[in-house]
């Protein structure tokens, strides 16, 4: 998707980036907007997109490498979708820990969570809230 790039963007480290990519395409519905590979083949960086957000992911570092030694997750990602029961029966079907099922919020909208496989909580809501 080509427009305004978001101006905060949630970046994950993961122990398989590369099993994170299409994990999170198959479960949630992202894309793969950008993949950069090391030299071996291994995911050096992925830039994922859902609608007109983003987020980066890499993989886990001791420093090593060069990256920043940070320990890697657990995060949590809200994202916007349309249609929380049709979102929620995809990520059922692609195997993914429904943590919180789909209920109506007191903030408005509708939500439910899942668990990843490393453990970062998605949240997925029909909930939009707006810059001022």
């Amino acid at each position: 998707m080509r427009g305004a790039a978001p101006s905060v963007i949630p970046t994950l480290r993961y122990q398989d980036p590369a099993k994170a990519i299409s994990w999170l395409c198959e479960a949630f519905g992202l894309t793969e907007a950008f993949v950069a590979r090391t030299d071996d083949g291994s995911v050096a960086h992925a830039q994922l997109t859902y609608g007109t957000g983003m987020v980066m992911l890499g993989p886990a570092s001791d420093g090593e490498d060069g990256r920043l030694a940070v320990p890697h997750g657990p995060a949590w990602i809200y994202v916007v979708v349309d249609d929380v029961d049709a979102h929620h029966e995809r990520a059922v079907a692609a195997g993914a820990e429904i943590i919180q099922e789909p209920r109506e919020e007191d903030y408005g909208g509708k939500g439910y969570a899942a668990r990843d496989f490393e453990g970062n909580v998605w949240s997925f809501g029909g909930y939009r809230p707006e810059m001022s």
